[in-house]
């Protein structure tokens, strides 16, 4: 969990770069393409969970994707998208006690209410209430991306590396018709993107998706996603601090409290969850 949690955290600084170099729909084709190519050789039909798979590509590959891409256009601080972010773990939590029907221990729920307590101070932050629109369409990312989980713990039994097949063939599919249509001035431009983009693009592809992804699928096909997901409200602190560094956006005293409350809560979850396990 703690390389996936700096896989996402610095994905946004990578994400944001290579968006403002090219352009949503681009950049999201071509990522998930070169993720297909990566993992075709794993790519295999599953009896009886194929719908799953292409519904799983769909949401998380593509359309969480291209939201994120969106939200990043519309935003400078990418500190507090990084936060807003974390909105995809209570919906997690939400739809897994709703739909899977997993129970939520009082420990677990307390250390949510404590970690989402430090996300929200940190959304009222001054340097990030003039993000409103960019932190909106964060939210719709956050949900697609939570819905999505909730769709990997249906593919048990499907090694990570065909979910990733899956993910990136779907993702590709999708949109880059909307990127030859509507982008052909980015598709033109890019033999001019300059290896700054180029490395963070890579590490978008590699890093957060092979690895981080890969890894957070291979942990909800073994454990409930209410001992899971809350552990990546790590996250933020790691995108916020990271963005920081990059971009030069300030860390403001909202911004610090709001990271230990939110590390309190990780703790907490984490405690509570060696003890149910």
């Amino acid at each position: 969990m703690l390389i996936v949690n700096i896989a996402f955290g610095l994905n946004l600084i990578a994400m944001k770069v290579v968006v403002d170099a090219t352009a949503p729909f681009l950049a999201v084709a071509l990522r998930m393409a070169i993720v297909f190519l990566l993992c075709a050789r794993h790519f295999r039909f599953v009896p009886g969970k194929n719908g799953w798979l292409a519904l799983y590509g769909l949401l998380n590959g593509g359309l969480f994707l291209l939201v994120l891409n969106l939200a990043l256009m519309a935003t400078s601080n990418v500190g507090a998208l990084a936060i807003a972010g974390q909105l995809g773990v209570p919906f997690s939590l939400l739809l897994g006690a709703l739909i899977l029907r997993e129970r939520l221990s009082a420990k677990r729920l307390a250390g949510v209410a404590i970690a989402f307590a430090g996300v929200v101070l940190l959304v009222f932050d001054p340097h990030a209430a003039h993000e409103l629109k960019g932190l909106a369409l964060m939210a719709a990312a956050s949900f697609l991306w939570g819905s999505g989980t909730l769709i990997q713990r249906q593919l048990g039994g499907v090694p990570v590396m065909n979910v990733q097949a899956w993910n990136g063939l779907m993702a590709a599919i999708v949109l880059a018709p909307f990127a030859l249509v509507l982008e052909r001035d980015a598709i033109l431009a890019l033999p001019e993107i300059g290896p700054i983009p180029l490395a963070w693009f890579g590490f978008s592809c590699l890093g957060a998706t092979l690895i981080g992804q890969g890894l957070l699928a291979h942990l909800l096909q073994r454990h409930p996603i209410s001992s899971v997901m809350p552990l990546l409200l790590l996250s933020p602190v790691v995108g916020v601090t990271g963005a920081s560094l990059y971009f030069g956006t300030p860390i403001t005293a909202a911004m610090v409290l709001g990271g230990l409350i939110t590390l309190a809560g990780v703790a907490l979850l984490t405690l509570s969850g060696r003890k149910a396990g």
